[in-house]
């Protein structure tokens, strides 16, 4: 009880959740209190040992509360907040905390995201201020992307007020290089060469084993496609995405079984056992989850060493206890607590159900497969209901299928990332070898997420994950009565044979009578038309290839017979490539303008990789595609010398699909829309659909829109940009014009329907995990 409300209390003053700990700290306490009450006239000491039980709760808030103050004391120091608030320039001298990792959505190409603790900051006047602040950095320069933890460097920009919530004490954002001071450790220096050389091992492998590889032996998930993230969300497998516990229990045993094989003692083989283990936690990063796992499997060598290696939970208690006082951010971790509760199952009811069902005749082996995932699963399902806003049903045979491919990967994994400094060769081959379990991996992730019912909406937030936890401890309490077993099992069956018939009818997704949608791929483009069944036009590809591959997956698209590039930039071709990839593409019709150069080169390269045809067309030509219609309206000209000539010269498309007119200006701003309605005939421009130019940009002709009159605006547009996306006049300027207005950054993928005669809308909703 002590262990858990530490937890509690050492979650953060400004956020919603320190109300949830006060509130859940408060009941707990007063539940406490009253179980000790109702003990009181019963022996001395069941009383006493209740005494120490209330002591340990009040020490455990007591100890939470001074840490969680000490931190945020310092978070909130005022010079910092100042200079925060005001948004002034400084110079910050910075050790950086963990590996710079890109930023999905972030709307900009290539924009990363650096953890590091501030050292000192220099004011636009000069002053100088020292504090242990932790900063983050929005940084654009490629030169960020190669830092190691414990580097030191120095770096110029403005300082930000941080989202709230955890221990950030304010963001830097900054456009330039850092400038180094020394040197990050010799340790530091090994791990990143391990890691890159994994990388590079990995990088002739497809792309989905290829990029989960790396997330399953080092939880470097900087390559893994979105669409394999999503599928393993939806199947309660994503815990495999991130190194935790189960990765340091595998190679500590790998160590160990090798040590036993050499008759190595107690203590030589604790000893082997923790250089792996730091070795290992090195190499992955000292993550929470990592943190936590390896602070138990230090206590757990220890008890080995000493001969008490049945000391697992009294190691996860002070694992738990520990790491909180010492870092009270821990406490409002999503993954510190998914680890926690997945090794608390593990301790406590993997071993009851896995002797349960021996006793019942289950074979040993079997007993522990189906018990060890089911009891994690149990234990992990009220936060991960909270965190996503479902409940999965497939979780359980999941993870039960992925068991036997976890350690081979692993391993393998491991060896590939040793010997990388030295044979590239066989650190490929051993990379081979793993991407064999890594695919079966990614196989029960992609089925187990298109099974029909296999997630249930379920309420999100802190109160689905408080109703769902009361469930779960109501049900375990009352199966112990066979009765009750009995009635539960009876009842769950009939409730999933009542209920999967409506969801396999249910509409889904897409939804019936679509005409057009517009895909979630944060800061760009990407529009999907309906040919038929399996087939459509895609119009832009959007920024990175796993965001446009999830969103076709999603709409069970198998071939793209014409794929439209409006124009160059990276936010639309960016992606082009998860478009050919498991599809066959007939042709790309691209525009006249090749600029920017390299977004050109990216969509020939593409097209010739996938045997495509290419094509380039001009205003006023048609390209039928089955029941698609496509009318290309712009650009009229060629236009030079705009605010920006590659938007203003992108294709205009207007395209009908089962009788509703749909219009795709690409990223045309005032100077093309201007030149469109000189040059456009009555009432050509209107369409019952509008693709809101450029994310819905200010940049809008106000005559150009009075053309238009949609009765549906599209605006693909990427959470947290930081161009101001979409311009809210734009957006009131729409609604008042009688247009319903739908935005991928709040809204997830949406699509305009038609129904009956007129147009309906539908949402998909932002996927978990996939905001900024």
């Amino acid at each position: 009880m002590a262990v858990w409300l530490t937890t509690l209390a050492g979650l953060h003053v400004g956020s919603r959740p320190l109300l949830l700990a006060a509130g859940t700290a408060a009941v707990l306490t007063s539940c406490g209190a009253l179980h000790l009450v109702g003990r009181l006239g019963q022996p001395r000491a069941a009383t006493r040992r209740y005494g120490w039980i209330a002591v340990a709760v009040g020490l455990g808030l007591v100890c939470g509360a001074a840490a969680t103050t000490a931190r945020l004391a310092v978070r909130d120091a005022p010079p910092i907040r100042a200079l925060a608030e005001q948004r002034a320039p400084v110079t910050a001298d910075l050790v950086v905390r963990d590996d710079p990792r890109p930023i999905r959505s972030a709307g900009r190409p290539g924009m990363l995201l650096v953890s590091t603790e501030l050292t000192r900051l220099t004011g636009p006047d000069g002053r100088r201020v020292r504090a242990p602040v932790r900063l983050l950095v929005l940084a654009t320069d490629p030169a960020w992307r190669g830092l190691l933890p414990g580097q030191r460097l120095t770096a110029d920009g403005r300082l930000g007020l941080p989202r709230g919530g955890d221990l950030t004490g304010a963001v830097l954002s900054t456009n330039g290089p850092p400038v180094r001071q020394g040197a990050s450790s010799w340790a530091q220096r090994a791990a990143g060469t391990l890691r890159a050389g994994l990388q590079r091992a990995c990088a002739p492998l497809p792309d989905d084993p290829g990029g989960l590889l790396p997330g399953l032996v080092v939880g470097d998930t900087s390559r893994l496609p979105p669409a394999v993230e999503e599928d393993f969300q939806a199947t309660g497998m994503t815990h495999l995405n991130a190194v935790s516990g189960s990765n340091v229990a595998i190679v500590v045993g790998a160590v160990l079984l090798l040590a036993r094989w050499a008759r190595a003692g107690p203590w030589l083989a604790a000893g082997l056992c923790g250089v792996a283990l730091v070795g290992f936690v090195i190499l992955v990063r000292p993550s929470p989850s990592v943190v936590r796992a390896a602070t138990m499997g230090a206590i757990g060598l220890a008890a080995l060493a000493a001969g008490r290696p049945r000391a697992a939970l009294p190691a996860l208690a002070a694992a738990i206890t520990v790491l909180v006082l010492v870092d009270p951010e821990l406490a409002g971790d999503p993954g510190f607590a998914l680890s926690v509760l997945a090794t608390g199952g593990l301790l406590l009811l993997a071993p009851r159900w896995r002797d349960g069902l021996r006793r019942r005749g289950v074979p040993p082996g079997v007993a522990e497969a189906l018990a060890v995932p089911a009891a994690a699963q149990l234990a992990c399902g009220p936060v991960v209901a909270g965190i996503s806003g479902t409940v999965s049903l497939v979780a359980v045979p999941a993870n039960l299928l992925a068991v036997p491919a976890i350690a081979p990967a692993t391993i393998l994994g491991v060896v590939a990332a040793t010997v990388s400094p030295i044979w590239p060769a066989g650190a490929e081959f051993a990379a081979w070898l793993a991407s064999w379990p890594a695919w079966w991996l990614v196989v029960i992730a992609r089925h187990g997420a298109r099974l029909p019912g296999g997630t249930l909406p379920w309420p999100g937030g802190v109160p689905g994950a408080l109703l769902l936890a009361g469930l779960t401890v109501a049900l375990l309490v009352a199966v112990r009565r066979p009765l009750v077993r009995r009635l539960v099992a009876v009842v769950g069956v009939a409730a999933v044979l009542g209920a999967l018939p409506v969801r396999l009818v249910a509409a889904g997704w897409p939804p019936p009578g679509w005409v057009v949608v517009a895909c979630a791929v944060g800061q760009g483009d990407a529009l999907v038309l309906p040919v038929e069944p399996g087939r459509a036009v895609v119009v832009d590809a959007g920024p990175e290839p796993g965001a446009v591959d999830g969103c076709l997956r999603r709409l069970g698209v198998r071939e793209v017979p014409l794929l439209v590039i409006s124009h160059f930039h990276a936010d639309h071709v960016g992606g082009v490539a998860g478009v050919f990839r498991g599809r066959r593409v007939g042709a790309v019709l691209m525009p006249p303008s090749a600029e920017p150069v390299e977004g050109r080169d990216l969509v020939r390269a593409a097209a010739t990789g996938g045997r495509a045809a290419l094509l380039t067309t001009v205003a006023g030509a048609r390209h039928p595609v089955g029941g698609v219609d496509l009318l290309v309206l712009g650009p009229p000209y060629p236009l030079a010398g705009t605010r920006s000539d590659p938007n203003n010269n992108s294709l205009v498309l207007r395209a009908t699909v089962a009788g509703v007119r749909i219009l795709l200006p690409g990223d045309a701003e005032t100077e093309e829309q201007h030149a469109m309605v000189a040059r456009a005939a009555p009432g050509q421009l209107r369409a019952d659909v509008l693709k809101v130019a450029h994310h819905g940009s200010a940049y809008q002709d106000l005559r150009f829109l009075d053309e238009v009159r949609p009765s549906v605006a599209l605006v693909p547009v990427g959470a947290g940009n930081t161009y101001g996306h979409p311009n809210p006049g734009l957006l009131t300027r729409l609604t008042r014009g009688g247009a319903r207005v739908l935005r991928t950054d709040t809204d997830g993928d949406v699509a305009a329907i038609r129904s009956g005669d007129g147009l309906a809308v539908a949402r998909r909703g932002v996927l978990p995990g996939r905001r900024p």
